[in-house]
């Protein structure tokens, strides 16, 4: 159990068919997933962790698995008032009936969030994905909730291509940029300047630092001292059961430290953008 009390800006709920990633036989990388309620709130138990952002279980390349989850997702909040919930949603034109259907759920209780990810197809550049990327970001600001938005390095979850869902909608919509970029380039870009520009713009620019390299913790954290912005725009986030809750935990205790800092990225920001 962790000893400070914490919030969990990212995990997910829902449990995967095995796939052959990369050619391989099929495997299930993620076998610490759960299906259900009652697992879910024994792992919080067991973490001391008080708050939740849960959010359907993605990775397999069929969008239909994790459209599924949206309904545990839901029943989780709806359950414990320590859990929110995060909706799948798709800018892919093949997917826009499922994102209709989707978004048709964005004022149930306990919805906090929708989540983007261009691993599953599409990208913020393609101009067939627009009408989508419109219609996700508007019933967002309609509802008051935060677009989830996944990182990692090249390709269409590049920072230079996710950036520029900040650039388009961050005025009126809360962006959280899941794993801070999500490995070297994306970190340096980011932490380099232009996380903190983006702050400075006025736009309401989110992270967490699950899957960072051992370095970006800490050095994000000098920055936002060096830089006297960014302390409330940090959240903590164990990525379960992609991430490893007692590691994300140790790592970002260290950088963050027992100060202010570490009482907004642990509990402040959460409390603030999702309760």
């Amino acid at each position: 159990m962790a000893t400070r009390h914490h919030f969990d800006a990212h995990r997910h709920l829902g449990v995967l068919p095995d796939h052959p990633y990369y050619g391989g036989p099929p495997v299930n990388p993620g076998g610490g997933a759960r299906s259900g309620v009652k697992q879910l709130i024994e792992d919080l138990d067991a973490e001391g962790t008080e708050r939740a952002l849960v959010l359907p279980n993605y990775g397999v390349p069929d969008p239909e698995v994790s459209f599924a989850f949206n309904e545990s997702v839901i029943e989780a909040a709806q359950s414990d008032d320590r859990i929110r919930a995060g909706l799948w949603v798709s800018p892919r034109p093949a997917d826009s009936v499922r994102t209709a259907e989707a978004l048709a759920l964005a004022g149930e209780s306990g919805v906090r969030a929708l989540k983007l990810s261009f691993l599953l197809g599409g990208r913020a550049t393609d101009p067939e994905c627009l009408p989508l990327l419109d219609t996700i970001f508007r019933t967002a600001e309609q509802h008051g909730l935060v677009v989830h938005v996944h990182t990692s390095p090249g390709a269409a979850s590049d920072i230079d291509e996710v950036g520029l869902l900040v650039e388009r909608y961050a005025d009126r919509v809360p962006v959280h940029l899941v794993h801070f970029g999500g490995g070297m380039s994306g970190h340096i870009k980011l932490a380099g300047s232009r996380f903190f520009d983006w702050i400075e713009a006025g736009k309401r620019v989110y992270t967490d630092l699950s899957w960072a390299i051992g370095f970006a913790p800490y050095w994000l954290a000098r920055e936002i001292e060096r830089r006297g912005l960014g302390h409330d725009r940090v959240l903590f986030a164990s990525d379960q059961p992609w991430g490893d809750f007692a590691g994300e935990f140790a790592r970002m205790s260290a950088a963050a430290g027992d100060g202010e800092l570490g009482d907004r990225v642990f509990r402040d920001t959460f409390a603030s953008l999702y309760d």
